[in-house]
């Protein structure tokens, strides 16, 4: 009895500590909460990036949420047959999300045959603990979406359905959970909500695109609704070119399938994010919508997470009139400015885009096909390689890991007149086109995903 009420009263003044240090960081000029990582020296300017403070891959697209991995030291070329093959895990069901690391554990979702599965395997992919978070996908694309988010011993999760979910990472055990749609309004898109929870300090945003909310904050303890952004209204409807389904003037604007981001503008901190027809920013600390930038696509699909450049934001778009573009934002008072800089055709659709030095690198999805490098100074686009189909891409040591639909996993070093293959590889045998599944890199550790099964390879060198 004593050593309980000994461990709540540590526990408490813990709490009393950490919420001084949010009170007080945003004061010294420090982005984000409790013991805020340092920003990684490529970025630099007003416009910074705020990571998680979890070790590991705690998150979508890594600690940073930019497909970047930090690590090197990994084999700067692969064998014909491609890196050693450490083991393989099966039985994970059906999905394309990808996987986190985190606490000597890794965790993913998959579909079963009517509920959503979430699985923690050790790292020699060994199961510990299997777990449920609602029903399973069954509509076109079957299979679990999104990437679970990991935050101070715990899981959160959001299923194709608007279910989020809390767990504890030890045993997987629900903590809590709600339905987004029953609380916020609004309905579920087409090919369903894809999104990956962002943590921000005690807060868990989600972007539910509903009657009553475009985004809202969540107590990460409890599920309590912390604030809310008022929804976003639709103008006019666009031409029939741009749009798949008229909707008349002054309808919300859905969820899309991206995951928002967490930065500082010139110190104060913002949520980047996307609903189905444009780019937006939001106050992380109050939920105020700050801007707006409109993104029409023909089939309402906006997947790519968005992309930080200096002082500007880059995203992009399957069939859209005009490509992608790059944003500049600006502080003038407490209002943001958002200006438009540049249009590219770059049309990346779910395989994301990372910026390394002077480059962007991302796939073509339908203007074009295979790998491209843009200007991020223009939008032009310098050179493409068009013998690997499009994927999702992850960076790390000095080499872009492309993971093709097709199943084809490539090692491709960018020169400044075009890519050099430096490994190429099956990883999946036969014909497909839905290896969705971004890579991860941990250690030393490449993991790639194909539906039921989780590959992990030594990329060591």
């Amino acid at each position: 009895m004593h050593n309980s009420l000994s461990g709540v009263m540590i526990q408490s003044r813990k709490r009393r500590w950490r919420w001084a240090a949010m009170l007080l960081l945003p004061a010294l000029g420090v982005a984000g909460f409790g013991s805020a990582p340092a920003v990684p020296p490529e970025y630099e300017g007003p416009l910074l990036p705020v990571g998680s403070p979890e070790a590991g891959w705690p998150q979508w697209r890594g600690p940073w949420r930019d497909g970047i991995s930090r690590e090197t030291g990994l084999l700067q070329s692969w064998p014909s047959a491609g890196p050693p093959l450490v083991w393989q895990a099966t039985g994970l069901g059906r999905g394309y999300s990808a996987p986190i690391l985190v606490d000597g554990r890794i965790i993913l979702t998959g579909d079963g045959e009517d509920q959503l599965e979430i699985h923690a395997l050790d790292l020699e992919g060994r199961p510990l603990w299997r777990t449920q978070n609602g029903e399973s996908w069954k509509r076109p694309f079957p299979g679990a979406r999104a990437s679970l988010t990991y935050s101070e011993g715990r899981l959160y999760h959001m299923n194709a359905h608007g279910r989020v979910a809390c767990l504890d990472a030890a045993t997987g055990a629900e903590l809590w959970a709600f339905n987004v749609f029953e609380r916020f309004g609004g309905r579920n898109i087409t090919w369903a909500l894809s999104e990956c929870l962002l943590v921000d300090g005690p807060h868990v945003i989600v972007t539910p695109g509903g009657t009553q909310a475009l985004m809202a904050a969540l107590d990460k303890n409890t599920g309590a609704t912390v604030w809310t952004t008022e929804p976003l209204r639709l103008g006019p409807s666009p031409s029939p070119a741009q749009q798949r389904v008229a909707e008349p003037a002054g309808e919300t604007d859905r969820a899309s399938y991206a995951s928002p981001i967490l930065v500082t503008l010139n110190g104060r901190r913002q949520i980047i994010g996307c609903s189905m027809r444009h780019l937006f920013g939001v106050d992380a600390d109050h939920g105020r919508l700050l801007w707006t930038q409109p993104l029409p696509t023909r089939f309402e699909v906006i997947a790519v997470t968005p992309v930080l450049v200096g002082d500007a934001v880059f995203v992009t778009a399957p069939d859209t009139p005009d490509g992608g573009f790059l944003v500049r934002l600006s502080t003038r008072g407490d209002e943001v400015d958002a200006t438009m800089v540049w249009r590219t055709l770059l049309d990346t659709g779910h395989g994301g885009v990372v910026k390394v030095g002077d480059a962007l690198y991302g796939s073509w999805y339908r203007r074009n096909k295979g790998w491209a490098c843009v200007d991020p100074a223009s939008g032009e686009v310098r050179y493409s390689l068009q013998d690997l189909a499009k994927g999702s891409v992850l960076w790390a040591d000095q080499r872009l890991y492309c993971l093709s639909e097709a199943g084809e996993m490539a090692l491709l070093y960018p020169t400044p007149d075009g890519f050099r293959y430096e490994g190429r590889f099956r990883l999946v045998e036969g014909r497909v086109d839905d290896a969705w599944t971004h890579p991860v890199i941990l250690n030393g550790r490449l993991y790639l995903r194909y539906q039921e099964t989780l590959y992990c390879f030594d990329i060591r060198r």
